[in-house]
């Protein structure tokens, strides 16, 4: 069923914004996974509440945790309380990961571990999502899987034995994080080793260390693309969740379009969320940053709507990689041609962003072409036309943001961005007031 098409605002001049944002989508969801393995009931402050979280919510029910919403100090809904999988085991269950990478590789290990057959399925999209590399794992871990891509089961087996396991995680490295978030539950824990052309996303990893760290849990890592997990306890942990950085890329990015300045309050001091990178990557357009009081500013000068041009860039994205869509639409507005490398692996999200950003730049008059691991774009006399979200929220965010200074785009389905910030619109039209 067609989406109704939303008209993106052009910006009538300089914004002048301070807002807030929901909680990291990555970090929720690792803390749901964490929380569900722990030998102790957690809490989970101000956690982001959109499709991507409340499926894997739903998922770690279906396997037996116990989530419940408590009350909480936030702007963006409760918190959520979560009691760990029972040791017991349970009977089969079935699965909707939506089209979220994190719940379709984070799920399967903890699924091995809960005993009782588990479907997991997803939006005709999530079918066409590189899977075999999380499957293969499992059945290398001594447990049964049937299928290789959605819809695949797994047998759970109550005991995962663990050990030494060798993957390429060169497509995604949420199937090296999805293996260590279970692995101090596997009987011998995990001896993870990468081998493969690449390793994409670095900074997910790091967190995923980092938020196994905070329970209790040394992960060591001797050689790159090799980490040691331990066998133990998942310490119980009452944790605040982080706004999520990459969610605040378009609207830093607007300051540069329109023009005057955009501030990100709860911007973490230290941070292991590739958001971190925002900063240089936006001085490198020609904007300006200060990190100060606990918030992010982005000043645009003038913007391309007063007249500036933004700075061509030669960018590698390999460890900022869900940041592409958001810094291709920008370098439509650059002097010159731009180029964007170690990202090839963009082809294998929510849909081949490399493809729908070509045929979406197309549609507006600007050239871009893809290389084998990114994309060059060389700017072009933009106009107004449809703007495909493909159903990814990245996508769509993209299009609101050059339709900034384009009249006339048209995103087809804004509401993809329910995916992880379902107050996209709302605060958009409130950030141009």
């Amino acid at each position: 069923m067609p989406h109704p098409s939303y008209s993106a605002p052009v910006a009538s001049g300089p914004i002048d914004a301070r807002l807030s944002l929901p909680g990291s989508k990555s970090l929720t969801n690792r803390e749901l996974v964490l929380a569900a393995l722990a030998d102790g009931p957690s809490l989970l402050r101000r956690p982001l509440r959109a499709r991507d979280t409340e499926l894997m919510v739903e998922a770690l029910r279906a396997l037996g945790a116990g989530i419940e919403d408590v009350e909480g100090d936030g702007d963006f809904g409760a918190d959520w309380r979560v009691v760990p999988l029972p040791r017991e085991s349970r009977g089969a269950a079935t699965l909707d990961v939506g089209l979220a990478g994190t719940v379709m590789r984070f799920v399967p290990p903890v699924a091995a571990l809960a005993g009782g057959a588990t479907v997991f399925d997803g939006d005709a999209a999530a079918r066409r999502r590189p899977m075999s590399t999380m499957t293969n794992a499992i059945r290398a871990l001594g447990v049964e899987v049937d299928g290789d891509a959605l819809p695949f089961t797994v047998h759970g087996a109550r005991s995962v034995r663990g050990g030494e396991l060798t993957i390429d995680a060169s497509s995604s490295s949420q199937f090296v994080s999805g293996l260590l978030l279970a692995a101090p539950r596997f009987a011998e824990g995990l001896v993870l080793r990468h081998e493969g052309e690449r390793l994409p996303s670095l900074p997910h990893i790091e967190m995923t260390i980092a938020c196994l760290a905070a329970r209790g849990v040394a992960v060591t890592s001797p050689d790159e693309g090799v980490w040691i997990v331990p066998p133990g306890r998942i310490g119980a942990l009452d944790v605040e969740i982080e706004p999520d950085l990459s969610n605040a890329a378009p609207f830093l990015a607007a300051a540069l379009v329109a023009g005057g300045r955009v501030v990100i309050a709860g911007w973490p001091g230290r941070t292991t969320q590739v958001g971190a990178h925002l900063p240089r990557l936006f001085e490198a357009f020609g904007g300006r940053s200060r990190l100060a009081d606990g918030a992010l500013s982005v000043d645009g000068g003038d913007g391309v709507l007063g007249g500036a041009r933004l700075e061509p860039v030669d960018l590698d994205l390999g460890e900022a990689g869900e940041l592409a869509p958001t810094l291709v639409a920008l370098a439509a507005f650059a002097s010159g041609p731009s180029r964007f490398t170690g990202i090839g692996h963009l082809r294998g999200h929510e849909t081949d962003r490399l493809a729908a950003l070509v045929a979406d730049l197309a549609r507006i008059g600007v050239r871009a072409q893809e290389l084998a691991d990114g994309i060059v774009v060389t700017p072009g006399a933009m106009h107004g036309g449809r703007w495909g979200a493909y159903e990814d929220h990245r996508m769509a965010t993209s299009g609101a943001l050059i339709g900034l200074a384009v009249p006339g785009v048209e995103v087809d389905d804004i509401g993809s961005t329910a995916k992880t910030l379902p107050e996209f619109r709302e605060l958009w039209e409130r950030m141009l007031a």
